[in-house]
């Protein structure tokens, strides 16, 4: 064999993977995901400590701005300042960009601001963004960010437009204007977020408020893809026409549901407690507004800490289910809910598979909505925890529930609360941070990023050994 000259030592371009590390051309799309929050998450940070004319009075300090930062990105809402009266005009603008940037992604910007200049999304930005698409398989990168960018400011003008028309008689033609944008973008992103000290309070007896916000919170908590697919129904595929994916079937069937069954439920809990000197139709609009705000929107039209017992069970049930995957919403979602009770229901009726309207669903979604649900619930638990060690006193009357209601409403980004967030320590403030983080990038997307990492692939499988349950 002719001897060669080349060297064994590695190639200069070879040391970082030698070394450990990986260059940006070699991160996977879930750690672009989670990499993106924790960057806008950071960005927004030192804007709160450092850019001028964001307060009325003194500026937040380290914790507090990463706090703030990091509901707004997450589109949760929860809140350690007053943002009505903390933030000038300037620092709530700079707020609802935050939120903004947040509810669509910053992927998804990056990508339709390449695509504006005559680029291309990369594979792997179209992939963070999209998840997994088998869905909607013909459906281009390109065209599903326009759509989704083009889909969300027509849906915020149009709430905008509504809610000023709906405010101007309390504020006048020029005030009403900023209200009604600001809240129609918290509520598309499904934020929380409130320009009124009392949140939706002061307009809990106006049902067409009401609405308005349900039905911003509905279509944001729908998911990108589940409308991209609506918006396409009955058109031509090649030869066949297009027909809804088991998806957007368990989606708009889910969605249905958790707002038939849970909406009795609150009003008969609250109808002599906070829904007691409210008219009839007063009521209804309130018991509708129970089951779609915490799914998971955060915005309140009662006081929650003068809520039933029942009432925040139930409410942190749904906080815990979530919206749509990909959309705005956080939580489980409706889909992993909805495939863990098919789940069960196929053991107990002896079925060797998850059915659904004709259609088996694969064994790896079932898994991973099973891992979801346990990553999601046990996450939780841990944060509650840890609350309970950072202030293990809190005035209130139910200490417990205060903290589990903390805990599950950040995890799942919601933004409702009993009142005591601002009270809560710094150690409990970075606990809900964590616990926000991981509820919006997904504990999959988390895992998967670390996985990318660490993991080796592997062509073998271990012996297998039963065990005993139940």
């Amino acid at each position: 064999m002719k001897p060669t000259n080349k060297s064994t030592a590695p190639r200069r371009w070879d040391l970082p993977r030698i070394a450990g590390r990986r260059t940006f051309s070699e991160l996977t799309s879930s750690e672009m995901f989670v990499g993106s929050f924790l960057l806008l998450i950071l960005l927004g940070t030192l804007g709160f400590l450092f850019l001028p004319g964001l307060y009325v009075g003194e500026p937040m300090g380290v914790v507090d701005s990463l706090f703030t930062s990091t509901s707004a990105i997450c589109v949760t809402g929860l809140i350690v300042v007053d943002t009505a009266t903390y933030f000038t005009f300037w620092g709530q603008l700079y707020l609802i960009v935050l939120i903004q940037l947040g509810g669509l992604g910053m992927l998804t910007f990056a990508s339709m601001i390449i695509a504006a200049i005559g680029g291309r999304p990369s594979l792997r930005a179209g992939t963070a963004i999209e998840g997994d698409m088998k869905t909607l398989p013909d459906v281009p990168t390109k065209k599903l960010v326009i759509d989704i960018v083009k889909f969300t400011f027509v849906c915020e003008a149009i709430g905008a437009l509504a809610l000023y028309i709906l405010w101007v008689p309390r504020h006048g033609w020029v005030d009403a204007a900023w209200p009604a944008i600001f809240h129609s973008i918290s509520a598309f992103c499904n934020a929380g977020f409130s320009t009124y000290t009392d949140s939706l309070i002061s307009h809990s007896n106006s049902t067409l408020t009401l609405t308005v916000i349900s039905l911003l919170i509905l279509v944001g908590g729908i998911g990108f893809v589940t409308l991209e697919e609506l918006s396409l129904l009955g058109k031509a595929s090649g030869r066949k026409r297009r027909r809804l994916s088991i998806h957007t079937k368990l989606v708009l069937i889910g969605t249905i549901l958790l707002l038939a069954i849970p909406s009795p439920l609150f009003l008969f809990f609250e109808w002599n407690q906070t829904l007691a000197s409210m008219t009839w139709e007063d009521k209804l609009s309130h018991a509708m507004f129970f089951s779609v705000t915490p799914r998971t929107a955060g915005f309140n039209a009662v006081d929650y800490a003068q809520v039933s017992d029942p009432t925040s069970l139930l409410t942190m049930i749904l906080m815990t289910i979530g919206g749509a995957p990909g959309s705005t919403a956080g939580g489980m979602k409706i889909t992993t809910f909805l495939l863990m009770l098919l789940l069960a229901w196929a053991k107990i009726s002896g079925q060797s598979s998850v059915n659904f309207m004709n259609r088996s669903i694969p064994d790896r979604t079932i898994q991973r909505a099973t891992g979801m649900f346990v990553i999601m619930v046990s996450v939780t638990f841990f944060g509650i925890f840890l609350i309970h060690i950072f202030d293990p006193v809190i005035a209130f009357e139910d200490a417990f529930l205060v903290r589990a209601f903390e805990g599950v409403s950040a995890m799942n980004t919601v933004g409702l609360s009993l009142g005591v967030t601002a009270t809560l320590s710094s150690g409990s403030k970075i606990v809900l941070v964590l616990l926000m983080i991981i509820g919006r990038v997904g504990p999959t997307a988390i895992v998967a990023a670390f996985e990318a990492r660490f993991v080796k692939r592997t062509d073998y499988r271990l012996a297998s050994e039963d065990v005993l349950i139940g």
